[in-house]
């Protein structure tokens, strides 16, 4: 779900806390080391998205921020900042090229450039927390 989020509105706040759940609490970010990932450099992305990057001449930039039921991967473009809301469930990572990562939610994508030590951490926290908060698959039991 691709959401406007630059202004406060309850009923954006609403959507995205049932589905992704509160945020973390400051004692829970200090365990976890951090939960926001470094600056992220967007090489490729899905239509919808594609169309609101060109329309600044801007760095195209995102940042990703962990909840304890998913991610909101958010991105700037023409002074509105947006996010792509994707639970767990429905996040799909995958380590294509060389130093690309790719973020899927359904028929949204995010390719991101991974060219430092800091950055592929991050996505190692990020798989490491998933597969520890996931539910129970059948092949487990």
């Amino acid at each position: 779900m691709l959401l406007n989020v630059s202004y406060t509105d309850k009923k954006i706040t609403k959507k995205i806390d049932d589905e992704l759940g509160k945020p973390f609490t400051l004692k829970e970010r200090l365990k976890l080391g951090g939960i926001g990932s470094p600056k992220l450099h967007i090489t490729d992305a899905s239509v919808e998205i594609q169309n609101l990057l060109i329309l600044d001449n801007n760095l195209n930039t995102c940042n990703i921020e962990m909840r304890p039921k998913g991610i909101i991967v958010r991105f700037r473009s023409l002074l509105e900042t947006y996010g792509l809301i994707i639970p767990y469930y429905k996040l799909t990572l995958y380590k294509g090229d060389f130093a690309v990562y790719s973020i899927y939610r359904d028929h949204y994508f995010i390719k991101v450039k991974s060219d430092t030590k800091a950055i592929q951490k991050y996505f190692k926290k990020l798989l490491d927390y998933k597969a520890d908060n996931a539910p129970t698959s059948i092949e487990d039991l």
